[in-house]
């Protein structure tokens, strides 16, 4: 197949890129130019998520279509493009009976590095994943915080041009996660390198990426920075009130303004300069008081629900829709793609 059209400058390019399983469609015509930087791969369980990965790092074979990663051949440079990314996977890919520094030199082993430099080389790396202290104790007997960054330290030994991480947060407690999250703006800040994120926290994907992908149902129905998707959302006021939320809300409601309830705290959709003095109005009315007001400023959960929602589904959080497969209306990619342009 010609690829004479795709050029070598960008990350990820894909053009009808098609994978199907029997009569399962499981990538569909699926067209992509990625910059190099940070990507957060979004969509729900069954979306393609996985395939599309497999795929760009010819792991299994297209059914038709064309595509690169970092300007080689997913058809037929597998091999190199391969040797140069690291994949840090969501499942356990650990010895359990190894020492952290034998299993992170074992994996430059494999990449081709001779025994003296894995060694340096994994000393290295478990110093900058933050297991310097930990190195010669068995992968066995760490906590899940330190096994994951065992992990990365794996993925990130040959200093990679491109890292990919599956859930590199999963069952981390507060301090382990925000080192995890740390670490991997890092790599693309001050390493230069690039990553691509799949993840179900929304907050992990705004932490590291600043352009996000969504697949729903094998296609690519969003590809935008993260700051530009949020001028797609109707801007609102966020309220915390005291005294009677539910008398205010209805006296909102009765006024023609839209208002979203969480306990104390509303959001209501801002029409113009006017809907401050028509909530401080509503404020007096109930005797209620409103204790704050500011603009809100979306988060990547409220996109992605945003989206969901014209993609035909109904669901009141992020972690709600990817982590069960959704039954929707079926809505066409195309659809989706103009509601949102």
């Amino acid at each position: 197949m010609d690829l004479s059209g795709l050029g070598s400058d960008w990350l990820i390019e894909a053009r009808s890129l098609t994978k199907n399983y029997g009569q399962h469609v499981a990538l569909d015509g699926v067209d992509l130019q990625v910059p190099h930087g940070s990507i957060g791969l979004l969509g729900p369980n069954g979306a393609g998520k996985s395939t599309l990965i497999k795929t760009l790092l010819g792991l299994i074979h297209v059914t038709s279509g064309e595509g690169k990663v970092l300007g080689h051949d997913i058809r037929t440079e597998g091999d190199i493009i391969r040797s140069k990314i690291g994949y840090m996977a969501e499942y356990d890919s650990l010895n359990l009976d190894l020492a952290a520094i034998d299993q992170v030199r074992y994996s430059a082993e494999l990449l081709g590095m001779s025994p003296t430099v894995a060694q340096q080389r994994a000393h290295e790396v478990l110093e900058y994943v933050g297991l310097r202290d930990q190195r010669y104790r068995k992968i066995g007997t760490f906590s899940t915080g330190m096994a994951q960054s065992a992990k990365l330290g794996c993925a990130i030994v040959h200093d990679p041009e491109l890292l990919i991480v599956d859930e590199p947060s999963n069952g981390l407690d507060q301090e382990h996660r925000g080192f995890m999250l740390d670490t991997l703006f890092q790599i693309v800040r001050d390493g230069g390198r690039s990553i691509l994120m799949s993840s179900h926290l929304m907050d992990d994907v705004q932490a590291v990426c600043d352009q996000v992908v969504m697949i729903h149902k094998g296609r690519v129905v969003v590809h935008r920075k993260i700051e530009d998707l949020a001028k797609q959302i109707d801007r609102e006021i966020e309220i915390t009130v005291w005294g009677g939320a539910s008398r205010i809300e209805q006296t909102l409601k009765d006024a023609g303004l839209t208002v979203r309830r969480m306990g104390r705290v509303m959001r209501i959709l801002r029409q113009d300069d006017s809907t401050v003095d028509h909530i401080l109005d509503a404020a007096a009315k109930s005797e209620v008081q409103v204790r704050e007001m500011q603009e809100y400023e979306p988060s990547l959960e409220d996109l992605f629900l945003l989206i969901m929602d014209q993609l035909g589904y109904g669901t009141r959080t992020a972690a709600d829709l990817l982590s069960s497969t959704p039954e929707g209306r079926v809505i066409g990619a195309e659809y989706a793609e103009e509601e949102l342009a």
